[in-house]
């Protein structure tokens, strides 16, 4: 790769790497408008939680809708229309004036996020190859951190002024990258299918370990939003306030960054299957430190561990799936992968949720969550298949 394709690259790596932090940013700031609403329209709690889970099944189906049409209709043009969704959707969810219609029209905003990363995702594995392209995808997903800084950024500055339906507004604007896409990337060189043949090729590549695959993509967002998105509550009823504070979840996010970094550099020493599997058990230990921290100080190593592992896991598995299938249904199956996965997001939680309910201690918890890290290990080391297709060589 010459230096003026390299640069051509790396600039367009930049601008595609943005949907990982405009996803999480959402994802961020929904925990923020979801407890303005419940107070705003008095919602029940069932109704506030409907929210976070709306909006995953709309993520569900975006990966596996928007995964074939990457396929069938080109990256860009897909990745156009994703972030089109999600902006134009927040732009009118800011003006719904009731719930119900609220929560149909976050199911379109959780389309587009759905959406965008496995075809991204995509994109950059169409353009590098061999452990480039892993460690690539990696700090692709370091983008997520980002975002989630990001969300906290405007939570704290702009939330008391803007309120929800404002910071909502501000988020849309997130729609005007749509034009950068359009100016500065290019259709990657594969040739999209025509439907029957795209079929053919997806049934054909539907190979008994992709149900292996869809297991570790399980357990990985299982493990992930169901101790991520209990954390605070935990830590309140632990009695540590203190760590519940803006400080305390910046530190966490912060120390997802040298775990995108590290699996980065592991990623081109060994194969990335290796890579997510250390994750995966070094994920497991913070899990079962956590879960019997019992100072302030014990807590937050606990949780910076859980945040170093358990991200760089997530960045390890969306650097495998792409390159375990041939390029012209890529998208299709990451789409599908992280589709399955996000069913993981929706019972983790809902899971925490009842076992606090039946007073089951943390530490049951978290071993809970342990034992889901050491199988999704396990199901990715099963793996009988190498992570360099030929033709994917290092160039």
């Amino acid at each position: 790769m010459d230096h003026v394709n390299q640069r051509s690259t790396s600039f367009t790596f930049l601008i595609i790497g943005t949907a990982w932090m405009f996803d999480a940013m959402d994802v961020g700031l929904l925990s923020f408008i979801m407890s303005i609403v419940h107070k705003e329209w008095l919602l029940t709690n069932s109704q506030t939680g409907l929210i976070s889970s709306i909006s995953t099944v709309g993520m569900i189906c975006g990966g596996f809708y928007f995964g074939s049409l990457a396929d069938r209709i080109g990256r860009k043009n897909t990745l156009i229309i994703t972030l089109l969704t999600f902006s134009i959707g927040n732009l009118v969810l800011a003006a719904a004036p009731g719930f119900y219609l609220f929560l149909a029209i976050r199911f379109v905003v959780g389309m587009g996020l759905g959406g965008e990363l496995p075809v991204a995702a995509t994109y950059i594995a169409d353009i590098y190859h061999g452990t480039k392209r892993s460690q690539m995808l990696i700090l692709a997903d370091s983008f997520w951190a980002v975002g989630w800084l990001l969300a906290s950024f405007l939570s704290l500055l702009f939330a008391p002024v803007l309120g929800w339906r404002g910071i909502l507004v501000l988020t849309a604007l997130a729609g005007l990258f749509a034009l950068v896409l359009r100016r500065h990337i290019h259709e990657t060189h594969v040739v999209p299918k025509q439907s029957h043949e795209w079929r053919a090729t997806v049934k054909a590549e539907f190979k008994p370990w992709t149900l292996t695959l869809w297991l570790a993509w399980f357990m990985v967002m299982f493990s992930y939003y169901g101790m991520f998105m209990w954390l605070p509550s935990i830590l309140v009823d632990k009695g540590y306030g203190i760590v519940n504070s803006f400080g305390y979840a910046t530190i966490i996010v912060v120390a997802q960054l040298p775990g995108y970094f590290c699996a980065s550099w592991l990623a081109k020493r060994m194969k990335v299957k290796y890579v997510f599997s250390i994750y995966m058990l070094g994920t497991a230990v913070g899990a079962i430190m956590f879960g019997q921290s019992t100072t302030a100080i014990m807590i937050v190593i606990a949780g910076c561990i859980l945040s170093f592992f358990n991200l760089g896991a997530y960045g390890a598995i969306i650097a495998l799936t792409p390159d375990l299938y041939e390029s012209t249904i890529r998208g299709t199956m990451t789409g599908i992968a992280q589709g399955i996965g996000r069913i993981g997001a929706i019972i983790g939680p809902l899971l925490v949720g009842i076992l606090m309910d039946h007073q089951i201690g943390v530490n049951i918890v978290f071993l809970i969550f342990m034992v889901s890290l050491v199988i999704g290990a396990i199901a990715v080391l099963s793996l009988p298949v190498s992570t360099a297709r030929e033709g994917d060589r290092d160039e």
